[in-house]
Order: C-alpha cells, then sequence, then structure tokens
C-alpha cells in the first residue's frame, strides 16, 4: 500500500491545544466495523455503550518529564526528549539541533549534569550517557522530575508544559514501572475518570492494565512510499500474571476484549502472537515482558482484539494505519470526513472513537 492513501487534509483548528475542563466530556463517534454506520455520542456514554461481561485493557504506562533542555559547552540551545533507557545513566534520546550533536558532543544541564553523545541511531535518535556526582544516576528519577518538562507533541503549540498539563497530560491509572515510562501519553485513555471507571464496574464490565512505554515505534513518521518498507522502532511492553489470567479468561469465555487505544492492542496482539508461536497457544497470552516491533496495517489479522476506544489521529502515521487495519480503510475514511464536518477535536487532548460490531 502507498502512504498516500493514509492521507487527509486536516484543519489546524481542529488539533486539540488543551484539555477539555472535564476528562470525560469529550465527544465520542461510534464507528460499526459490519454496517459502517456512525453514531454521535459523548464519551461519558461508554459504560452504557458497552456489554456487561466485556474487558476493557488499557495501557497503564506512566508519562515521565521526558523534555530536557540545556546548552552545549561554547553555548547554544539544546533540547532533549529521552525515549528509553538502555542502560545506568545511558538513555536513547531525539535530541535538537542534531546538525551540533555528533557523537563526542557533551551537553550540560541544570545542577552540573553533563550528557555525552555516544552514539547515533539508524532514525537519528542520539545516544546520551549522563555523568554528574557519586550518587549520579541512582538519583535521576528526581532530578527529572525537577528539571524535566512533561513531553507534549509538536502540534501543541504553546511552548512548554503549563499548570495541569502534568496531570492531564497522564491517565488518572497510569503507574511508576522500574523498566522505564512513557514519552508520550497513551491518549485513549486520558478521557476516563474514577467515575467512569466506577460506572463500567457497576454495568459488569471488567478492567485490565498492561504496559507498553510509548516511544519513537509510536510516533515516528512513516517516510517510505510503501508502508510495508517503513522500519517500526521496537517499544518495551510487559503483561503482569492477573492481567493475564483477566484476558485468558474473557477468551475462554467469548466475551470481547476492548482495547483502550493503539498502544494496548500492540500489547495484546504482540502477546498473543508470541504465546502461538511459542506454544501453539490461539486467543491466549502469557505473562512476561518483551520488545514489541508489531505493525499493524491494511491486511493485518487480529486475534485478541474485539472492539477498540482510540482517539482521532494524524494522517500518514502508523497509528491511523492501525485503524485502518481494524476497521477497514474505506470506513475509516468516512468517519474522519464525518468528525472533521463536526469539528470533532483531533489528537493527544481531543475526541475518540470507538470502532465496534453491531450485535
Amino acid at each position: 500500500m502507498h502512504l498516500d492513501e493514509f492521507d487527509y487534509e486536516l484543519p489546524a483548528e481542529l488539533i486539540a491545544q488543551q484539555p477539555l475542563a472535564q476528562r470525560d466530556a469529550s465527544r465520542l463517534l461510534r464507528l460499526d466495523r459490519r454496517t459502517g454506520a456512525l453514531e454521535d455520542r459523548m464519551f461519558a456514554d461508554l459504560p452504557e455503550m458497552l456489554r456487561p461481561g466485556d474487558l476493557l485493557v488499557a495501557n497503564d504506562s506512566r508519562v515521565f518529564p521526558a523534555r530536557l533542555t540545556g546548552h552545549l559547552p561554547l553555548g547554544g540551545a539544546v533540547e532533549a526528549l529521552l525515549l528509553a533507557q538502555v542502560g545506568p545513566g545511558v538513555w536513547d534520546a531525539l535530541a535538537r539541533p542534531g546538525r551540533k550533536l555528533p557523537v563526542g558532543a557533551r551537553l550540560a544541564f541544570p545542577e552540573g549534569v553533563c550528557a555525552e553523545v555516544i552514539a547515533r541511531g539508524a532514525h537519528g535518535e542520539r545516544r546520551l550517557r549522563f555523568e554528574a556526582g557519586n550518587d549520579f544516576p541512582a538519583d535521576f528519577n528526581a532530578w527529572l522530575e525537577r528539571h524535566g518538562h512533561v513531553p507534549l507533541p509538536p502540534y501543541i503549540h504553546r511552548g512548554m508544559e503549563r499548570p495541569g498539563d502534568r496531570e492531564r497530560y497522564q491517565t488518572v491509572y497510569a503507574r511508576p514501572r522500574p523498566d522505564g515510562g512513557s514519552a508520550a501519553a497513551p491518549t485513549a485513555g486520558l478521557h476516563f475518570t474514577p467515575e467512569v471507571l466506577a460506572r463500567l464496574a457497576a454495568r459488569g464490565v471488567g478492567w485490565a492494565t498492561v504496559s507498553l512505554h510509548v516511544g519513537l515505534g509510536t510516533f515516528q513518521p512513516v517516510t517510505s512510499e510503501r508502508i510495508e518498507d517503513h522500519p517500526m522502532h521496537s517499544e518495551h511492553y510487559a503483561i503482569s500474571a492477573p492481567a493475564a489470567a483477566l484476558i485468558n479468561a474473557a477468551r475462554r469465555d467469548g466475551r470481547r476484549i476492548v482495547a483502550v487505544g493503539t498502544t494496548a492492542v500492540r500489547v495484546l496482539e504482540t502477546a498473543g502472537r508470541a504465546s502461538s508461536e511459542t506454544a501453539g497457544a490461539s486467543g491466549e497470552v502469557a505473562a512476561g515482558a518483551g520488545e514489541s516491533r508489531l505493525f499493524l496495517y491494511p491486511g493485518s489479522q487480529f486475534h485478541m482484539v474485539d472492539a477498540l476506544l482510540t482517539n482521532f489521529h494524524a494522517p500518514r502515521t502508523t497509528l491511523l494505519m492501525l485503524i485502518a487495519a481494524f476497521a477497514g480503510l474505506d470506513p475509516v475514511r468516512r468517519a474522519y470526513q464525518h468528525a472533521i464536518a463536526g469539528a470533532y477535536r483531533f489528537l493527544s487532548y481531543g475526541d475518540c472513537m470507538l470502532i465496534e460490531d453491531s450485535d
């Protein structure tokens, strides 16, 4: 398939620049995969739209303050977006201005912390080795909390974080994990509130969380004209034993698994494929951790996910390709045309879609 098949004109005024006053006040567009029918709803309607016995599976990875600003020793500002920790004090990052950051370059950050560029990646990223006093990097997370910034996407044109972003660019169920965090929010989960979660439980809808640390694999631009040639960057994921038990019980009982966001889809489908390859099982996942390089686009088969809650995604992205794989390219095009005509809010702080089959 060609990249331009996933292009569309997104009016700039529809790109949400800030969150709504209430998380669950977002609009929700329901797309019926069976009939192609569209229905305008509100996210607050979700508990009544789902079926008792459904299992929601969400990504609980916590967004960390991954954006750092510093300077070069001879002057000049530099910015680093930390993506993933690959060793003690060693991180893969996107950095700018990239032309001034060859291997060996040294960057200065607050409190006397320095970083050296020790390698360049295949996708333009830099590998940074941080260094400071004797107790560093043991206290690196605390230092990041003091000096890092919320990694808001570049299409949010209001500079660095503002009061409230640390709370709102984070799901209410996010939790820190010893194996890292996310450099971007799993945005489909931003709409949930404790009240909505309580109503889902009262409705008999189950809840499980998995983790995928959002990084370059999710937001790396697609530049290959043939999308099949796109090299998908890996992202770390984990499934706990309790979550695996809930997911597998739902599959055995014939209950729907409803993924909250594309990152949850990638965890479920990666783990489902791994289980099938190693144990010959079908429709089950094993507890554990790994790396996902799964790239889902039209023609891909889904083995674990029955319905999907997702935000509206930018043109020419792997996220839009995953949605088109799940719902069909033409129905997704019609849904996006409907959303644009109806002035839905797009991207991270925007509205959402529920893609499911009619009863």
